[in-house]
């Protein structure tokens, strides 16, 4: 079958081969922001950890290595030693043992009173509610240095001073955590609490068998972060703990600085990096939670 005739004034349609054009816009966004954002994260985490490496280096050291010109930048060999003295002169066992007392329990009270606090804001009604939480927030505006003196005069009534109660008991009561788990527990579609009532399931049997485990990343993270709150406390037991079965370990690490001599950066050093292994092992065994919660969120977002 002959092809059809084209004439002098009909031009045949050209086909182009349009290659991916590159504009800005598809190249701040694939390129440059990404490698900006990368970028701003490396230098924060290399300034976040260059003490943290100083600290670990002059543990290793002597004074006539980290006292000499040129600093000294390699590691020395007496870590060991150091660490040994730091631990036997400042009792480290039993100051690693009380604070790690009182971390936990103002976490895990912190937790428990923020739960149920949370779970009654959002499914129970009672009068001043709103008012109730509002009161909780402004709690936010009254830190521990400005309520020392009144919560110091009342544990001295109680006889609480220099105990674990007087360590504790003033900081289980948390509105970050009551915020946190009231937030939550306000995205849980109501139809599962009418579920639960349907099948004759009480409060408490909603809160332990359909809440709580929704509530496991939250928890992860608020105890993280009660947990290093507590460990790095310094004004309040300097104030409360006055003997050496209830004092925590910053207090020890600053009987490591003498007051009449050259300070032992040696020593200071490593019983620094002693007494930051217990939150990091906290932080490691929680990461995988923390980081599920993180994917969680972006796959809702």
């Amino acid at each position: 079958m002959s092809q059809p005739a084209i004439s002098h004034g009909e031009r045949m349609p050209a086909r182009h081969n349009r290659s991916p054009r590159w504009s800005w816009d598809s190249f701040r966004k694939r390129v440059f922001a990404p490698g900006v954002s990368h970028a701003v994260m490396i230098i924060t985490v290399l300034l976040t950890l260059i003490p943290l490496i100083y600290a670990v280096l002059l543990a290793t050291q002597v004074p006539e290595q980290y006292y000499q010109f040129p600093p000294r930048i390699l590691p020395g060999s007496s870590l060991l030693d150091n660490s040994r003295y730091a631990w036997d002169i400042i009792h480290m066992d039993r100051l690693l043992l009380n604070t790690t007392i009182i971390s936990l329990v103002v976490a895990i009270g912190k937790i428990f009173l923020s739960i149920l606090a949370g779970f009654a804001f959002v499914y129970f009604e009672f009068p001043g509610k709103g008012w109730v939480f509002i009161l909780i927030l402004l709690t936010h505006m009254l830190p521990v240095p400005v309520r020392i003196v009144p919560t110091f005069e009342l544990l001295d009534q109680m006889g609480w001073v220099d105990t674990y109660a007087g360590l504790t008991i003033p900081f289980l009561a948390s509105a970050t955590g009551t915020l946190l788990f009231r937030q939550l527990y306000q995205t849980i579609p109501p139809s599962l609490a009418d579920a639960a009532r349907m099948d004759g399931a009480g409060p408490m049997r909603f809160l332990w068998s359909i809440v709580m485990p929704l509530s496991r990343t939250n928890i992860a993270a608020l105890f993280l972060v009660e947990f290093i709150y507590m460990w790095n406390q310094y004004l309040w037991p300097l104030i409360i703990a006055n003997s050496d079965a209830t004092r925590v370990v910053q207090i020890g690490l600053k009987q490591l600085v003498a007051t009449d001599a050259a300070v032992d950066w040696h020593y200071l050093m490593a019983g620094t990096v002693i007494s930051t292994l217990p939150p990091l092992i906290v932080l490691i065994v929680l990461q995988h939670s923390l980081l599920e919660g993180m994917s969680l969120y972006e796959e809702k977002s």
